[in-house]
């Protein structure tokens, strides 16, 4: 049975994501003690245990939690009093540190034209894990667009059958039109990517969020979309179109707000 050292190795060299739960400090009568490890991996399965039962039920879900928005949690479980809310009768406490583990963030780029192709190279500059889909495969090549990590020649309704999205995952639509983009999204929406760009006029945005409603894609997916994609700096060429997708890109992940710095 490979340990959790070794799992972790694996999880950092495939780029996913997992979320460790430790037993940092336990008190009295407890289930299991100091140290003790259980790794939740992205599905839901787990290796190793923090104790099991209900309290574990609880640590196991913080974990999921934590690998969606980021965020540690130190969780502090009392083994006394079900009847208060306790996960046990052991009578001790533990408390349980749970450290998400977290792929490099990638730009999914789908459409490799001009934009895209500036939009890969400065993705790549900032340090994103870059993954290039293109369903005419002439133009889906390390030659045709420079820096990728992947590169994918796939039908646009398959997209997900060769591309595993995680929450780390910022998707740039930059295809050829509203027909295109209509294929893709039914199932890019139905992932946990943090961003899906669209790129294009309000009018071809309309057209493509028609096209989709009557494919049966509902309003609160259709609001997960940025189109017009990008802040407006009035960019004209494929390279300031990039700095301003990318610039999006960076905002959401790092929670900013697109303002000046100035006054």
């Amino acid at each position: 049975m490979k340990t959790i050292y070794q799992a972790l190795a694996e999880i950092e060299a495939s780029n996913q994501s997992a979320a460790l739960a430790t037993i940092v400090r336990s008190k009295g009568s407890t289930p299991r003690h100091g140290t003790s490890k259980m790794l939740v991996y992205a599905d839901g399965s787990t290796l190793g245990t923090v104790g099991g039962g209900e309290m574990e039920r609880r640590v196991h879900a913080a974990a999921l939690e934590a690998m969606q928005d980021g965020e540690a949690r130190y969780l502090t479980y009392n083994m006394s009093d079900p009847s208060k809310g306790d996960p046990g009768i052991c009578g001790g406490t533990v408390e349980v540190y749970v450290e998400p583990i977290l792929p490099d963030p990638s730009l999914l780029l789908i459409g490799a034209g001009h934009v895209g192709k500036a939009v890969v190279h400065l993705a790549k500059w900032l340090g994103f894990r870059t993954i290039v889909v293109e369903d005419n495969a002439e133009f889906c090549t390390p030659e045709h667009i420079p820096g990728g990590d992947e590169y994918h020649p796939v039908a646009m309704d398959a997209i997900t059958e060769h591309v595993q999205i995680n929450a780390q995952t910022y998707i740039v639509m930059a295809t050829r039109g509203a027909d295109v983009d209509a294929v893709a999204l039914p199932d890019l929406l139905a992932s946990p990517a943090a961003y899906i760009g669209v790129i294009g006029s309000k009018r071809r945005w309309l057209a493509a969020a028609s096209l989709l409603q009557e494919r049966g894609v509902d309003e609160a997916q259709l609001k997960r979309i940025h189109s017009p994609i990008g802040l407006e700096i009035e960019a004209e060429t494929p390279e300031e179109i990039a700095v301003s997708i990318m610039a999006e890109v960076l905002m959401i992940r790092h929670g900013g707000t697109g303002e000046k710095m100035s006054a």
